[in-house]
């Protein structure tokens, strides 16, 4: 019997955790794709931008709009949105399914400095908070009529003020 010291066998060295750095390699994957969304609208739905001598749709004549009036906010990362609202009625005998709006923004020697084309969008509830939604979702019938709006990220530092241009370059009806 052997009562020495006696040493535990060496240990291989452990490799490294790599978990830690996994995670933070994720929630910085995700974080980037989340910018991505918020910074591109994509798709069928993002601004693009139209000749300002564009003609107008045939159907443009049929649809009157009034009331507009413009407001702005901060989202949650301090970037200025822009609201243009209104109502629009259809004085036609068709039913809308999609109106894309051409927003010409002037400056004050009346030279468009920004000329923006979005898809409006019905405004749908305004309690508790203003609820938007495709035209498409609820066709616009003919004889009725509809809160509209239109956002746009931001707006040209050399806008005069006024009230912009709105013109309907596309109509789709049925």
């Amino acid at each position: 019997m052997s009562f020495g010291l006696q040493l535990d066998p060496p240990t291989q060295p452990s490799g490294r955790n790599w978990l830690p750095l996994a995670i933070a390699v994720a929630v910085v994957a995700i974080a980037g794709a989340a910018l991505f969304v918020v910074f591109s609208r994509g798709g069928k739905n993002s601004s693009k931008v139209t000749p300002a001598n564009a003609p107008l749709a045939p159907y443009a004549a049929n649809l009157k709009i009034s009331g507009v009036a413009m407001s702005r906010s901060s989202n949650f990362i301090g970037t200025q949105i822009t609201y243009l609202e209104g109502h629009i009625a259809n004085t036609g005998s068709r039913a809308v399914t999609g109106i894309t709006a051409q927003v010409l923004f002037r400056d004050y020697t009346n030279i468009v400095t920004q000329n923006t084309t979005e898809p409006m969008q019905f405004i749908r509830t305004r309690i508790p908070y203003t609820d938007v939604e495709p035209v498409s979702a609820a066709p616009l019938q003919p004889g009725k009529d509809q809160d509209f709006r239109l956002v746009f990220d931001g707006v040209s530092p050399n806008w005069n003020g006024e009230y912009p241009e709105i013109r309907l370059i596309e109509v789709e009806t049925r």
